[in-house]
């Protein structure tokens, strides 16, 4: 079975991109400068050998010529010749009559225009020069006693690497200039990333300190355009709090005098009724501005010991209920820290688990152990669940299924919405799944 070949991805982030992009350029100014380079060392190379074997070359003819006869097969044996060259005495000349000449380049490299110059009793008798592909040639010098000197040149293949230091050192450089464009684009693209965070923040706390206005004038233009933003959505948020608690107070005068008027009631089944529908809108009234209090709170927010929260919640919540106790239990980790708003927490908790038993009969706690820096806690009950089309909407403020308005069944529609903002605001959130065997499963998440 072949394997499938994994498409390349560019990096998801814009410093991860920049500094791909950068590095790829960088490879390949590199390699155009290491090819410029290595060409003009190949063509210096050869330039300073043809130099170097001609110079030996016209040495070696030289010496043939001055030596003595008897000597000069021993002298020219003796000679230190570069490599490439070679030469040998033979009565017969290793260059045929007629045959082709070496190409105009080889003849300007190696001179080979000069064979006959130079004084007369260091000339040639007669000179016959060939082609040697590929770069080289062949000549074949006739002495003045009759002896032909036989040169031969094989240009050798051209080492562009022959420094070891250079190849060390360009190592060197591109380390140091990656090393150098990782670290621009991690300081060029960190105002980008306070600015993310800063977002994050902001969308958990509606009173996070202001974004640092400094860095490049792009960069201040946008951070003050986020401060700006964040102050107006501090001032909408204030504002409307300090509105229902207005509302709040202004309705708490007239629900106070129609209590009083309605203990003047001769009729005690209406007196009742009436009583009842005032203590519903105070406690709607109390559980509206709890819920727009949460939403500016400005509790800090501490390590605390998760576990032992939803032990003493459960606890609570047993002592509230003791008709439902046996169907409230916790399982989890001996202890668990994470660090969330302590008081803001417990409600959340407290109101998973009294929806939980409110609306299933039972509450049972599951604590897991971080995984992939999530903390997980799921509150199961044994209700009916919920359809699948309500799961979502029922976070919605003053959502109830139950139709019968009546606040010892059905409550005032606020806690899993509390639940929610609260989760929300510490970077988690809260989902709700029917069970397969029956009941609703609320699982809440939180950062490790």
């Amino acid at each position: 079975m072949a394997e499938r070949r994994r498409r390349f991805r560019l990096p998801s982030s814009l410093g991860g991109r920049t500094a791909f992009w950068l590095i790829v350029a960088l490879m390949v100014v590199q390699a155009a400068g290491l090819t410029i380079h290595a060409l003009d060392r190949v063509d210096l190379q050869r330039f300073i050998h043809a130099r170097e074997i001609a110079g030996r070359a016209f040495g070696a003819w030289r010496t043939a010529v001055l030596a003595p006869t008897d000597r000069r097969e021993q002298m020219l044996a003796d000679l230190d010749l570069p490599e490439g060259l070679s030469v040998d005495l033979a009565h017969q000349p290793a260059v045929r009559a007629g045959a082709p000449q070496p190409p105009p380049h080889v003849m300007r490299l190696f001179r080979l225009d000069l064979v006959n110059s130079g004084p007369p009793r260091l000339r040639p008798r007669e000179a016959r020069v060939a082609a040697l592909p590929p770069g080289g040639f062949q000549a074949s010098l006739r002495l003045p006693d009759g002896e032909w000197l036989n040169v031969r040149v094989e240009m050798p293949p051209p080492r562009p690497w022959h420094s070891a230091t250079f190849l060390a050192a360009f190592v060197v450089m591109t380390v140091a200039a990656v090393l150098l464009i990782l670290w621009a684009v991690a300081r060029l693209t960190r105002p980008v990333r306070l600015l993310a965070e800063a977002a994050d923040r902001l969308g958990r706390d509606v009173n996070a300190p202001p974004l640092p206005e400094g860095g490049p004038s792009e960069v201040a233009t946008a951070a003050r355009a986020f401060n700006v933003m964040a102050g107006r959505i501090q001032r909408f948020v204030a504002d409307r709090t300090q509105m229902l608690a207005a509302i709040g107070h202004d309705l708490r005068t007239p629900i106070t005098r129609l209590r009083l008027r309605a203990e003047f009631m001769d009729d005690d089944e209406q007196r009742r009724k009436m009583l009842s529908d005032l203590d519903e809108m105070e406690q709607m009234i109390a559980a509206t501005l709890a819920f727009a209090r949460d939403d500016a709170a400005a509790e800090p927010a501490t390590p605390i010991d998760l576990a032992a929260l939803c032990r003493t919640v459960a606890d609570e919540a047993a002592d509230a209920r003791p008709e439902l106790a046996e169907a409230i239990a916790f399982d989890g980790p001996e202890r668990l820290t994470v660090r969330a708003r302590p008081i803001a927490m417990k409600r959340a908790l407290a109101n998973l688990v009294s929806n939980a038993l409110a609306y299933g009969g039972a509450a049972r706690l599951h604590l897991s152990a971080p995984e992939g820096g999530v903390v997980r806690l799921a509150v199961e009950d044994d209700g009916p669940g919920i359809p699948e089309a309500e799961l979502e909407a029922v976070f919605a403020p003053f959502r109830r299924l139950e139709a019968s308005r009546n606040r010892e069944t059905g409550g005032t529609g606020l806690g899993l919405t509390i639940a929610r903002n609260i989760l929300r605001a510490h970077g988690g959130d809260v989902v709700l799944a029917n069970r397969p065997g029956g009941g609703l499963r609320a699982v809440a998440s939180l950062p490790a």
